[in-house]
């Protein structure tokens, strides 16, 4: 094995190609058109254009990736996570092309890449399970009738794939039908293949996963377990190891189940298999067949390079440790940086500005930032919203929290909507801290983190807004008169009158406001006031129709903006949105549920948006009959563009269904 291709993108093919080189091997980068100045294209050996924007047109086409391998002279495939990381096929294309595949062996693929499957073969080896039906017949009414035999609530999964797409919980019978029509829909689109189970539902369950290794000597071992439950939509967006509700007896239970699991379906290389716990009671969800999102985490608490394990697997090497040698110390804690409103809506658009945090502030090796982003940064819609993941190793899980606020504070990334400041909510939240998260921990308590959010950044806006955008020169504003400002925060609207003075700026109030405002060298400002000093950072984001808003960041909190002071008081164009379904981000329309003529009501699902692997659906806010209909099933939108327009005059903006 001389020279790798990594058949995916972003900040996993940056992980593989800086182990590989690491390794003295060279690396082939593939990427489509829309990642042609990517960062893994720039740090790869040699790179190739596959074409296509879409992953279906370019990371997902198996003849486009052979093709590169050949033209490149790579002799071994990393197909990453995502994309076709657990596609058997490709796994058997891979290898009858004579190359090397780092990976599980297509049999092991097909065993266990369905959860059908793996349900089967868990029963087989003695793996606890959930009951429920994962049979042939996908017809709605054996599901109904499954599911009455069952008892409710039930979850509904595609057999396929993860990630949470193809996921729905549903709690009562008349919600079921809906639920298994999303969930293809999900699954056919996400993973070509629209096959559901359903399962009973655990209450108030954690999601414990344990990471397997297996080399071709027959050899398979556990590397520990990581706590998963902090999730929304599905998907995970806190991951730690250890689990705070794992003892060391139970870890032994869950990882000898996971072992045997791996064993029985002769597996090798790195894989996961999936528990849900509640109290000692653990159940298999699933296995994933390839090399985790958050295997950094397993990486800090045992000082090992899982990517290297997994290249001298697939050289035929035996693993380098047995069971007994392998060690866990500290506490570790990754989270994942993703393109999204705190409402977990994913966006699209330019990074206007990004810095990581400087890992001299910690201790040496305590923090890990991967991601493939820069300032420029476009973020597409063909793609995941992941933004990167940081990674922080400490003493204790309290120290491990507490540096990773650190980590994310000084994180600063501008220019479109991120959940930076989401993640230091659910970090700092005393539940979380005490270990008692759940599964259900955002469904019960995103509410009241939301609202925390939303008077942080009240707050930071009526401190820090005018230090952060106003112009300045040589310290003070470029002309000494009193400027009247407006400035609107989440439709709320401050009137200001603004002065000039040495070093700074004050606001002519009862009493007066002065703040110190000095820029910094790296472009951000220190603004002081009343004894306090705090760094601020904000840039301008142009926005659909010409207008411009501004994005804010004063340390753990990041706010949006618009400067009102030229418009009048009255907003043009409000009676016009009022009449119109927009689309709130980028994507490509999956469903048009209406037509023109007809009437709906409020909260009636009108338009269904798939972007970066998930559906939305939009609908409006008051009962409206639909006037025109501007938009076609599988057209790509933008923005801010017009979908529907109704004939009634009562507001419609677009909204996720809740």
């Amino acid at each position: 094995m001389k020279k790798i291709l990594i058949a995916n993108r972003g900040e996993i093919a940056r992980r593989v190609i800086a182990t590989a080189h690491r390794l003295g091997l060279d690396t082939v980068a593939v990427h489509s058109d829309a990642d042609a100045g990517a960062l893994h294209v720039r740090e790869a050996t040699v790179a190739y254009a596959l074409g296509g924007d879409t992953s279906a047109d370019s990371y997902l086409r198996v003849d486009k990736l052979l093709a590169a391998a050949k033209a490149t002279g790579a002799d071994a495939i990393h197909p990453g996570y995502g994309f076709l990381s657990e596609d058997a096929g490709f796994a058997r294309a891979v290898l009858a092309a004579g190359l090397s595949w780092i990976g599980p062996p297509p049999a092991a693929i097909d065993a266990l890449g369905s959860k059908a499957a793996a349900k089967a073969l868990a029963g087989r080896q003695g793996v606890p399970c959930l009951p429920g039906y994962a049979g042939e017949d996908q017809s709605d009414a054996r599901f109904v009738s499954e599911a009455d035999r069952i008892g409710y609530p039930v979850m509904v999964k595609a057999v396929a794939g993860g990630g949470g797409r193809g996921m729905r919980l549903v709690t009562e019978p008349a919600a079921l039908s809906a639920a298994l029509a999303s969930a293809r829909s999900e699954a056919l689109a996400g993973f070509g293949n629209g096959d559901l189970l359903i399962e009973r539902a655990a209450r108030h369950p954690r999601h414990v996963e344990v990471q397997v290794f297996a080399d071709t000597h027959g050899q398979v071992i556990h590397l520990g377990e990581r706590d998963c439950s902090v999730q929304r939509r599905h998907q995970k967006i806190i991951e730690e190891a250890p689990s705070p509700a794992v003892s060391p007896e139970l870890r032994a239970r869950m990882g000898e189940c996971a072992v045997a699991l791996a064993r029985g379906a002769g597996y090798v290389g790195a894989g996961t298999v999936e528990f849900l716990l509640e109290g000692t009671e653990f159940f298999l969800m699933e296995m994933n067949t390839r090399l985790q999102v958050e295997h950094p985490v397993t990486e800090a608490l045992t000082g090992l390079d899982l990517v290297e394990w997994q290249i001298r697997v697939a050289r035929g090497e035996p693993l380098p440790l047995t069971q007994q040698q392998v060690r866990l110390q500290g506490h570790a804690i990754e989270v994942r940086l993703c393109a999204e409103d705190e409402n977990y809506v994913p966006h699209a658009g330019r990074i206007r500005h990004f810095s990581a945090p400087a890992a001299a502030a910690f201790e040496r090796g305590a923090l890990r930032f991967d991601h493939a982003i820069e300032s420029g940064s476009e973020v597409t819609p063909y793609y995941d919203a992941m933004l990167g993941k940081l990674i922080v190793h400490a003493a204790t899980r309290a120290q491990a929290i507490d540096a990773l606020l650190t980590a994310l504070a000084q994180t600063e990334l501008l220019g479109l909507p991120c959940n930076r400041g989401f993640l230091m909510a659910c970090l700092d939240d005393a539940r979380f801290r005490a270990g008692d998260a759940v599964i259900s921990f955002l469904t019960t308590h995103g509410d009241d983190i939301r609202e925390s959010l939303l008077q942080q950044e009240r707050l930071a806006h009526d401190q820090w807004a005018l230090a952060a955008y106003l112009p300045v020169n040589n310290g003070a504003l470029p002309c000494p008169l009193a400027a009247p400002l407006r400035l609107s925060h989440r439709e709320r609207d401050s009137a200001l009158s603004v002065q000039a003075r040495a070093g700074g700026l004050r606001v002519l109030a009862d009493p007066p406001r002065d703040i110190d405002v000095r820029v910094l060298p790296d472009g951000a400002r220190l603004c002081r006031e009343a004894g306090m000093t705090q760094r601020v950072r904000a840039v301008a984001v142009p926005q659909p129709g010409g207008a411009c808003r501004w994005h804010a960041q004063a340390g753990g909190v990041d706010w949006w903006f618009d400067d009102l002071s030229f418009e009048p008081v009255a907003a043009a164009g409000g009676a016009q949105a009022a009449v119109e379904l927009r689309a709130p981000f980028n994507g490509r329309v999956v469903r048009l549920a209406v037509q023109a003529g007809q009437s709906i009501a409020a909260g009636e699902t009108a338009v269904v948006i798939e972007s970066m692997k998930l559906e939305h659906s939009l609908s409006s806010r008051a009962d409206v009959v639909v006037a025109e209909v501007l938009v076609t099933e599988g057209q790509q939108v933008s923005p801010g563009q017009v979908l529907l327009r109704f004939a009634a005059s009562a507001a419609a903006d677009a909204e996720p269904a809740k």
